[in-house]
């Protein structure tokens, strides 16, 4: 068993019979009364983030994690089938276990959490940007560089994202899948 002095950020506990991750963490010594650490949790099945204060040397039950490469493959109604790059097992996903599930490309490398006593998987991270093509915009007009108007365009994922003006159906761009915004037009 851990205590309070084993805390730090991404730590994954059981806190009352359900995982969470720290989100972050302060040590506070008030100057009257006992130490105490305040820190934010997020649980790991709802995605809701709270904050919860533990007194110091109070035991924690820290939960081992692994986190392992795993390409995508199709979804299959509310989940998505993975393969594991080393071993080519497959795992199925649910949809709420994914962060913007809209960004997944057939074929992109992802990183899948799993609570290694029980190979439960946790959660899935997408890689920070993805190339995609655009399939549909309203066309662009020349000249419309100058400004920072955003319209609509829907990528091959499916996904819709706001686009500069300049952009036009066909044309490949990179995407932030953390925020789901443009990043750049890239060279074809």
């Amino acid at each position: 068993m851990a205590t309070t002095s084993d805390i730090k950020n991404g730590l994954c506990l059981n806190l009352n019979g359900k995982l969470c991750t720290i989100v972050e963490f302060q040590h506070v010594k008030p100057g009257k009364g006992p130490a105490f650490v305040r820190s934010k949790v997020r649980f790991i099945e709802s995605g809701k983030v709270i904050e919860h204060t533990f007194s110091a040397g109070h035991k924690i039950d820290v939960v081992r994690i692994e986190t392992r490469s795993y390409q995508y493959l199709y979804q299959e109604g509310e989940g998505y089938h993975f393969m594991n790059t080393e071993n080519y097992e497959q795992v199925f996903i649910n949809k709420n276990m994914i962060d913007n599930p809209e960004f997944l490309k057939e074929g992109v490398i992802c990183t899948i959490v799993f609570q290694a006593d029980e190979e439960l998987p946790l959660t899935v991270e997408l890689p920070p940007f993805i190339e995609a093509e655009v399939t549909y915009t309203e066309p662009g007009v020349k000249g419309d560089t100058a400004t920072n108007t955003l319209k609509p365009a829907t990528i091959d994922t499916g996904a819709e994202i706001r686009v500069p003006l300049f952009i036009n159906t066909g044309d490949q761009i990179k995407v932030d899948t953390r925020t789901g915004e443009y990043s750049e037009r890239l060279k074809s």
